[in-house]
């Protein structure tokens, strides 16, 4: 009887717990209709996504996922292009003008991120403590993550990090402490700058900024193209 009785409770957790799963996936809302994005935009016009080349023109993109040097090893972006969220490009903009005055610059590896390719990441990825997962949505999704790095302004050449991009070494962690100073001091100065702007560092990722107010804004799902 008490045995009938445990692996009835048993059963009710787990059908319980896959319910709050479910129900956790349900609420995930994903915005991929571009005439339910620009009504979005009419609403509240920070919603908009807005080219960063464009904005600042003399930051430097290097848009890896529209080759194939990256992680996944193949092309996933149709256009070598950046976006962010209206107050994310005002924010940076700041940010290039207090370098310009060091003799730095911004480069940009990635910025907005359509929803589907977060999808096609997290099934290929095999650390998947590098990929946002879908059930929840990337802060890329909705146009409020970046992942940059600094350049020397005149030649254009990357100020020396702890590893290259999209590492998945330990020494790729922001706070990663066994490395020769300057290096700490290059990824300690991008840190300590972008959260100066309202960005915070992913933890595991010294390139990886999310903007303060990323909660309010939808994911998206909306190609390059269209916008």
């Amino acid at each position: 009887m008490k045995f009938s009785f445990l692996l009835l409770f048993v059963l009710s957790s787990k059908l319980n717990i896959a319910q709050t799963l479910s129900e956790k996936t349900e609420k995930l809302q994903v915005i991929s209709s571009l005439k339910v994005y620009k009504e979005s935009i009419k609403k509240d016009g920070n919603k908009q996504l807005l080219e960063i080349k464009k904005e600042i023109p003399d930051v430097v993109l290097d848009i890896r996922y529209a080759t194939d040097n990256n992680f996944m090893k193949q092309v996933m972006y149709s256009q070598a292009r950046a976006f962010a969220r209206k107050p994310v490009i005002e924010q940076l903009k700041k940010i290039q003008v207090e370098l310009r005055k060091k003799g730095l610059g911004l480069k940009i590896y990635d910025a907005y991120r359509p929803y589907a390719i977060t999808i096609a990441f997290y099934k290929k990825a095999t650390d998947k403590n590098f990929v946002a997962n879908p059930a929840k949505g990337s802060k890329h999704n909705r146009g409020c993550a970046i992942d940059l790095s600094l350049v020397d302004f005149k030649t254009k050449r990357e100020v020396p990090m702890p590893t290259p991009y999209d590492s998945f070494a330990p020494e790729a962690a922001a706070d990663f402490q066994k490395l020769p100073m300057n290096l700490q001091k290059n990824r300690n100065f991008l840190i300590k700058i972008m959260k100066r702007y309202g960005f915070n560092v992913l933890k595991n990722e010294w390139w990886h900024y999310d903007f303060k107010d990323w909660r309010t804004y939808e994911i998206l799902d909306i190609p390059f193209k269209s916008l």
